[in-house]
């Protein structure tokens, strides 16, 4: 019971610290690329590249059906196939920044997500975007890492707990989702 109720504290202190208006500022970067038609990635690893994932499903479908205006957005944590190949025939840290390369286009938007804000292929992505003229948003925690620093904007969830760091994020993702869903339509 003391550990369940630590951690809820925990995660509760997390949250309090999160900067609402980071919140909105990234709603508003995501509506203005809809907007303009802009394309929206997402990626990161593990727990990250679900979140990442299960964003690009709530955006496409929940926030898009039915609306004049959709998103354009995908996860590069869903092509296995080309993943895994960039992995093995090249490095497993390029396998979002080569399919950017592929993808992208000056005005689209990156959202890279990584607990620590160090994961190389994140940082590869981010660096590959920037190349490319996209727009780049980091969610991380953990201080920040390189992804903060790097990202044109930021969101840093104030944890050094992987877990409530992904809480949080998972938490950003319904927010923006929400948002859309439940509060602007185009």
């Amino acid at each position: 019971m003391k550990h369940s109720k630590d951690y809820l504290q925990q995660l509760r202190d997390a949250l309090d610290a999160l900067d609402l208006r980071q919140v909105e500022d990234m709603c508003e970067q995501f509506a203005a690329a809809r907007e303009r038609d802009a394309q929206i990635f997402l990626c990161g690893n593990g727990g990250s590249g679900a979140t990442a994932s299960h964003l690009a499903n709530d955006l496409g479908k929940g926030a898009s059906l039915d609306q004049a205006r959709r998103f354009r957005v995908i996860a590069l944590t869903d092509n296995v196939p080309w993943m895994t190949a960039l992995a093995n025939d090249i490095s497993y840290d390029v396998i979002f920044a080569e399919q950017l390369r592929n993808l992208a286009r000056p005005g689209d938007v990156l959202l890279a997500i990584s607990g620590s804000g160090n994961s190389a292929n994140i940082i590869q992505a981010v660096e590959a975007a920037k190349e490319l003229g996209v727009e780049t948003i980091g969610w991380t925690g953990f201080g920040g890492g390189k992804l903060a620093q790097l990202a044109d904007r930021s969101i840093i969830v104030d944890s050094h707990h992987m877990g409530r760091v992904e809480d949080i994020h998972t938490i950003l993702m319904h927010l923006v989702c929400y948002y859309f869903m439940e509060e602007v339509s185009p």
